[in-house]
């Protein structure tokens, strides 16, 4: 990392539900955001979920977004390394982002280092023990057969229908989502726990869980979840040593 300089953190925005007024306010204080640490900023990872539904067809990307796309498109241009983790809304992330921003895509948690601190960062979902449910409907979903036959549906249809199912399956996030369930229930904790018999990590950053979390996992280990901007505006933030979160 350059001196001075600091790798940011967000997650879960869903712009686009629960309707496109209530979303666009949230999408111009994202967009405040993204402008205000622009200035120190080396790296911005987006852990998944910026949208609550995208779909990229052959010719088609999913109408909205210009504030943040553009957004992102200029502090890229600026030269600001920005990575994206696909979440469980924006699963069918194809090229988009990489052929018109130049910001890598990676659907499933990664391994980075930076200041000799070793991070495994993604978006969270399908991780740990239990919700067997969701992880048998992700594999439908993620299936290049399923992805091949949805692209048939006409855009107006296929993203009026998956916008619908989207918002009124969890309205955003179910209410069993954002309650913090104790660190002996929190499954994305377990998934923590089990990588730490195997490997060292200082630092592992998810999202998906739409609470701000800070767990001590060690003597030297942490689990980070960034919140979400929804109803927390949270982020973390990591200035070379230590990784906090912030609230905006």
């Amino acid at each position: 990392m350059t001196t001075k300089r600091k790798i940011y953190f967000a997650s879960d925005q869903h712009f686009g539900a629960p309707n496109i007024e209530q979303s666009k306010i949230r999408e111009q204080k994202f967009v405040g955001w993204l402008d205000s640490i622009k200035k120190d900023a080396e790296v911005i990872f987006l852990l998944g979920d910026l949208f609550d539904f995208w779909f990229e067809y052959e010719k088609v990307v999913p109408k909205g977004f210009v504030r943040v796309l553009g957004k992102l498109a200029e502090l890229r241009d600026g030269g600001i390394q920005i990575y994206f983790f696909v979440g469980n809304h924006d699963l069918w992330m194809k090229d988009y982002f990489e052929t018109e921003l130049n910001i890598p895509i990676y659907h499933k948690p990664t391994e980075f280092k930076f200041n000799n601190k070793t991070f495994l960062i993604g978006h969270g979902d399908g991780l740990g023990p239990g919700d067997k449910g969701y992880k048998r409907m992700k594999k439908v979903f993620t299936n290049p057969f399923s992805k091949w036959l949805y692209k048939w549906l006409h855009p107006d249809i296929g993203v009026k229908l998956a916008q619908y199912l989207s918002v009124k399956n969890k309205l955003i996030s179910g209410k069993e989502d954002v309650k913090f369930l104790g660190e002996e229930h929190e499954w994305l904790v377990h998934y923590c726990k089990r990588k730490l018999t195997k490997k060292h990590y200082d630092f592992f950053i998810f999202g998906h869980r739409h609470l701000p979390m800070d767990i001590q996992l060690s003597e030297n280990s942490k689990y980070i979840n960034t919140g979400d901007w929804i109803s927390h505006f949270t982020y973390g933030i990591f200035d070379g040593d230590q990784m906090v979160l912030k609230s905006y």
